[in-house]
């Protein structure tokens, strides 16, 4: 079965893997688990329009059955069985209202294959037009397309990389479709249907059409195929019809115009750069208050080091006299260097340094040896987290 899988796919497939994952993990870590409330909420808001699109199939479709229309099953069944694919999903058809296409989906462990009316009413003449369109989202199936998203989601937006994935997974579906069909001109002339309409197909001439494939070369059409993810059909139908056929190069300068058009599948690249938007802001929300941390963790650090020497000598003079003395006393200044002032308590010896972020407290207390030692704690505007780990 290798053969029916596009080269390209399994190579992309990979790189959007383990991307999507490292992406995934850095999301979680980042947000210290934040990330895994908004994937549920996600995956809530999914179940539900998963499970409206569901009973929208099941309560307006037709489901195919043995007994309901078992020419169209019959060949549901064959391709099951071409394709090696024994537990079957259920297949139903809908009516598509001038639509002319065919989807595969999933609900809570059940696959599902939706023909359109139209599709179905056209290939009614074709002896392998509705085997290549089922054989083609059985091969969304086969391929595991529709679990393997959501693993890969946070990247497959990435410009070039998410619509050429894309695109090699159609192109490896239509190759499941073809391997349903009895012959690759059968299986072109079935996916033409898709430019020409469901009657215009059947005198189409393929050879005249396949010549418009030199015309995918232009930047243009070379550029909106690389942020689509969907070949275009010329190139489809050419790759079906002969699949070792040498492909039409795409113009090299589209590829450095699309580096900066994010895929957002068929919303569209407009809504490519929402998503864009939308990611960076889901990481600066995590990457701006970690950074701010860090930033005040750091200046408080700074604070604890340099106020070393004034609590050294606070401390040998209460030591010496066991009275608390004044900063004046002990000759310390009342501002570190980059300008927090430094007050002390009479009765306590509390040091207090005020940064420009808040406070910070330095206590003093006796050990057991009647040393005396200093504990830093978060005042007014410093959180836990902002002091340096040896305070905790």
């Amino acid at each position: 079965m290798n053969e029916l899988i596009y080269p390209r796919e399994r190579t992309l497939g990979g790189i959007t893997l383990i991307l999507g994952v490292l992406v995934w993990i850095t999301l979680i870590v980042g947000s210290l688990g934040a990330a895994l409330i908004g994937l549920l909420v996600g995956f809530i808001f999914y179940l539900f329009a998963q499970s409206a699109l569901i009973a929208h199939i099941k309560g307006n479709g037709i489901e195919l059955t043995e007994k309901q229309f078992p020419d169209i099953y019959e060949q549901f069944a064959f391709c099951c069985d071409r394709l090696k694919i024994y537990d079957r999903p259920k297949a139903y058809i809908l009516n598509g209202n001038g639509g002319f296409n065919a989807f595969a989906t999933k609900f809570l462990g059940t696959h599902f294959v939706v023909l359109m009316s139209d599709v179905v009413d056209a290939m009614s003449t074709h002896p392998d037009g509705v085997k290549f369109y089922i054989g083609h989202e059985l091969g969304h199936i086969k391929r595991k397309h529709i679990r393997g998203s959501l693993l890969r989601w946070p990247v497959l937006w990435l410009p070039l990389i998410g619509a050429a994935y894309s695109r090699a997974r159609e192109s490896t579906c239509d190759r499941h479709g073809l391997a349903c069909c009895e012959s690759s001109t059968g299986a072109g002339r079935a996916l033409a249907a898709l430019s020409t309409g469901s009657e215009r197909w059947k005198n189409l001439d393929i050879k005249e059409y396949l010549r418009q494939n030199k015309y995918t070369s232009s930047f243009w059409m070379s550029l909106h195929e690389l942020i689509s993810g969907y070949p275009w059909i010329t190139k489809r139908v050419a790759r079906v019809v002969d699949p070792t056929a040498e492909e039409p190069k795409r113009n090299g300068f589209s590829y450095l115009f699309a580096l900066f058009m994010p895929y957002a599948g068929r919303m569209g690249s407009g809504f490519g750069l929402l998503i864009v938007i939308y990611i960076v802001g889901i990481i600066a929300a995590i990457a701006i208050p970690q950074f701010q941390t860090y930033r005040i963790k750091s200046h408080t650090t700074s604070a604890i080091y340099e106020s070393e020497s004034i609590r050294e000598s606070l401390a040998n003079y209460y030591m010496e006299t066991q009275n608390i003395p004044t900063l004046e006393q002990v000759g310390a200044p009342d501002s570190l260097s980059d300008g927090s002032t430094i007050s002390l308590s009479p009765e306590s010896m509390i040091m207090t340094i005020k940064l420009k972020e808040g406070e910070l407290f330095l206590i003093p207390s006796l050990d057991d040896q009647g040393r005396i030692l200093w504990q830093c704690k978060e005042g007014e505007g410093i959180k836990p987290n902002q002091l340096p780990d040896f305070c905790k």
